[in-house]
């Protein structure tokens, strides 16, 4: 990710002109996925759409949670920075940021297809493509939704407290008027497809007041409980809301809903779009009224009460939330005694560590992708959550990092039917990736083109859309890391029905590579390797050189992967066999005699910055695992990645210091990595990079302004997991970079392991004390801690307990 206003999408030199769908492109994709047989594998990622009833619990489980699952404010959210002080809540496709206050609940609501733009497929006059908000497109808002309750202003109100529930995913607030006390829960439920509002008090008070539904995008409602519209691009899309509740009354008055005297109040709202994963119907379902099924879905919930929607929420909530628990030790009386924005001030100042804070926000990192990824889209760079219409980067799904980093947590913590909605994008847009890639990847002017002459298989560029279109500059190696982000959501679940998905992905990216591959000789021998042609390590340097380390490592793991897919599938042998004999002959990087660092591309100098944001020369360090401190590694080329990593400094973006924390922790140095971990833990104020309010994480853009960007919410918890554990296919090692402030005694339970695997494990003094794994497919890995490892042998479904480590 870009911060500088140079970016391409702040260049206002760019112009987006192109009209967003081709007949000519999207026949292309369309003949080559028929051809590839891929269509079969479309259509699996649900969109806005009826559905049946959901079962109704009869009452809700007794909660297993603590302190550790618990944040709580003692001020409402200003409207005006709701994306550093608004709590977020979602379905997993339909969002919102409420404000909490008590006069004027508001709510920005998004839905994560509401997307202008289209498939962008007429390049500029340099081969790239535009990266416009028309072209294109961008991520925007549904709908803005406020309870106005005027004589509950809260400088009229005592004892006002907001809270976000992480065991039950719920917002909540509550305050005292008059006597009277006042509560509100939020929340967003994946069962009922909806947003609840549910508002009761206790006392003898009551609620007067008004509900406002409005579009951010201009439109003009007819009435107060719905509207509907439509994008320049075709999207269709629509919002409703419901109001009912006991005692006064409730009715519809023009473009409002009104309300007075009631002893209660609940508010159902809905919305989509007619979005559709599906490239054959140019991502449209045209048959799709989003309005209308909006009104059916806020109809339905509104035919049960407020207490039955929460336990049907409660209860799909915590089956996901329950699976993975962590304690870090136990905080301080005092610090349990500050609200969270006062223990993140008093942390930072103050050096102590607070271990039940650090639980929750990785606790808050499972809540925002429970929230945020579920049977639709993925995450963007905004999660499912903004405060307007024009998103940094237009919101979209950056390929170098950022989509990547979305989804390192998701199968360390528990949660990986979450992961399914990255997958399923990637498979829903392959046909126009590859049909762009045919038509234009080749263009005489994209400087990145096959000098070749030829190609085959799928690219995207650095910034994707929805709509199966690209944005910004070619990005020739994103084709890897997706495949290899892909497979390895596989090693950590070994479901065959998976890796049979995602087989077409990684197999079009071999016949990408195949297709790009050049030959050189190396200076001063006759050793002949294959190396990437001209092409850009993300995101600094040369935009011409070949064979940079970042294409090189990547393609390297791209190409074992698919031979163990396809020699698992029992498919293609034989095109395995060639691209294991191209794996062989792929130059690998050296340390450079210059700088004693890992070269970033084939020279001994450093050709671009020091401490750069990107780490992209140490792909293969992590997320790869190529390079490993175990001895089976040369020494030299450890040494080197250590070297550059600390090159790069401790100081950066919140998602930079993350991977940098993850790469720390894969050298087993848990101080630099911990320390990495406190630093985005840091308060963000005036702009600054840090952790905000409502802990989104955010990027200082340039001086004084920062933005919410979500990759960091994902990727510090992901370095803090992988501090405990760890892992890959065959081998595990238990409490690699533990660091000091954590080692007297914790435990985690629910911690997957790649090879298929999950742990649960205690410690004490640094030591583990209890280990028990449990196969989720996995039959032997060898378990190490310290010196030592034992082979453990399990079928599917059973489990063992290890105890007795030496220190």
């Amino acid at each position: 990710m870009n911060p500088r206003p140079t970016d391409p999408g702040k260049d206002p030199s760019r112009d987006p002109g192109n009209s967003p769908g081709s007949d000519l492109s999207r026949r292309t994709a369309l003949s080559l996925a028929a051809t590839a047989g891929l269509t079969a594998a479309l259509g699996a990622l649900p969109a806005f759409t009826a559905s049946a009833a959901p079962r109704r619990p009869a009452d809700t489980p007794p909660l297993t949670g603590t302190s550790h699952d618990q944040l709580w404010w003692q001020a409402p959210g200003d409207e005006g920075s709701l994306t550093e002080q608004g709590l977020p809540v979602g379905n997993g496709r339909l969002g919102a940021l409420a404000s909490n206050d008590p006069g004027r609940e508001l709510l920005l609501i998004s839905d994560v297809t509401m997307w202008t733009g289209g498939l962008n497929e007429t390049l500029d006059a340099d081969g790239q493509f535009p990266y416009g908000r028309d072209d294109f497109g961008s991520f925007t808002l549904l709908a803005r939704l406020t309870v106005d309750i005027p004589d509950h202003d809260l400088s009229g109100v005592n004892g006002y407290r907001r809270a976000l529930d992480l065991a039950q995913g719920l917002v909540t607030g509550s305050y005292v008027r008059s006597g009277v006390t006042y509560r509100r829960q939020i929340f967003a439920s994946h069962p009922d497809d909806a947003i609840v509002l549910h508002f009761t008090q206790s006392g003898g008070g009551h609620y007067t007041g008004t509900i406002t539904l409005d579009g951010t995008h201009g439109e003009k409602p007819s009435h107060a409980e719905s509207f509907g519209a439509s994008f320049p691009n075709g999207l269709r899309y629509g919002a409703a809301v419901k109001a009912y509740g006991s005692g006064g009354r409730i009715r519809v008055n023009g473009t409002r809903i009104d309300f007075s005297g009631c002893k209660d109040l609940t508010v159902v709202v809905s919305g989509g779009t007619n979005y559709a994963p599906d490239a054959d119907r140019g991502y449209r379902d045209p048959s799709l009224d989003p309005e209308k099924l909006a009104r059916t879905k806020v109809l339905a919930a509104a035919a049960h009460s407020a207490d039955t929607l929460r336990r049907t929420h409660i209860a799909d909530y915590r089956r996901l939330y329950e699976r993975f628990t962590l304690s870090l030790g136990t905080s301080s009386d005092a610090q349990r005694s500050l609200d969270t924005w006062e223990r993140l001030k008093a942390r930072a100042r103050d050096g102590a560590p607070d271990p039940e804070l650090e639980t929750a926000y990785l606790q808050y990192s499972r809540y925002l992708m429970i929230s945020g990824s579920r049977d639709s889209l993925p995450l963007n760079l905004q999660g499912l959550w903004l405060d307007g219409n024009d998103p940094d980067w237009m919101g979209d799904y950056h390929t170098d990092i950022n989509i990547q980093m979305n989804y390192w947590m998701a199968d360390r913590a528990g949660l990986s039917e979450c992961f399914d909605a990255f997958a399923d994008y990637c498979l829903a847009q392959l046909p126009s990736w590859t049909g762009l890639t045919h038509d234009l990847f080749n263009d005489p002017r994209n400087r990145y083109r096959n000098s070749t002459g030829k190609v085959g298989g799928w690219a995207v560029a650095f910034s994707t859309n929805i709509h199966g279109g690209s944005g910004w500059w070619w990005h020739p190696a994103g084709n890897a890391w997706l495949s290899n982000s892909l497979y390895e959501h596989y090693e950590y679940t070994q479901s065959r029905a998976y890796l049979a998905k995602i087989y077409p992905l990684l197999k079009g990216a071999c016949e990408f590579w195949e297709a790009r591959l050049i030959t050189t000789t190396l200076p001063g021998t006759s050793t002949e390797v294959l190396i990437d042609d001209s092409d850009w390590s993300p995101e600094h340097g040369p935009q011409d050189a070949k064979g940079n380390t970042y294409s090189q490592e990547l393609v390297w793991a791209l190409f074992g992967n698919f031979a163990a897919a396809a020699a698992e599938l029992k498919r293609d042998t034989a095109y395995a066999d060639t691209i294991t004999s191209l794996r062989k002959k792929l130059y690998l990087p050296e340390v450079s005699p210059k700088t004693g660092w890992l070269q970033e591309w084939m020279s001994p100098d450093n050709l671009g910055e020091t401490t750069h944001r990107h780490l992209s020369v140490l792909i293969g360090l992590f997320p790869g695992d190529r390079i490993r401190p175990d001895g089976s590694t040369p020494p030299e080329i450890v040494d080197g990645a250590t070297a550059l990593l600390t090159a790069r400094g401790m100081n950066s973006f919140g998602w930079a210091n993350a991977w940098r924390a993850l790469c720390w922790a894969r050298l087993k140095n848990a101080d630099m990595a911990y320390q990495l971990v406190a630093n985005n833990l840091r308060p963000s104020t005036g702009g600054t990079n840090g952790t905000a309010f409502n802990l989104f994480d955010i990027y200082e853009v340039e001086k004084g302004r920062g933005i919410f960007q979500i990759d960091a919410n994902f990727g510090t918890p992901a370095a803090m997991s992988e501090m405990l554990l760890y892992s890959r296919p065959g081998h595990m090692e238990l409490l690699p970079a533990l660091p000091g402030a954590r080692a007297a005694a914790g435990s985690v339970t629910g911690l997957a392991a790649r090879g298929g695997f999950v742990v649960d494990l205690r410690w004490k003094d640094g030591v583990p004390t209890s280990v028990r794994i449990r196969s989720v497919g996995g039959r032997t890995t060898t378990v190490a801690h310290g010196g030592g490892s034992r082979t453990v042998r399990l079928e599917p479904g059973e489990s063992i307990t290890l105890k007795g480590f030496a220190r």
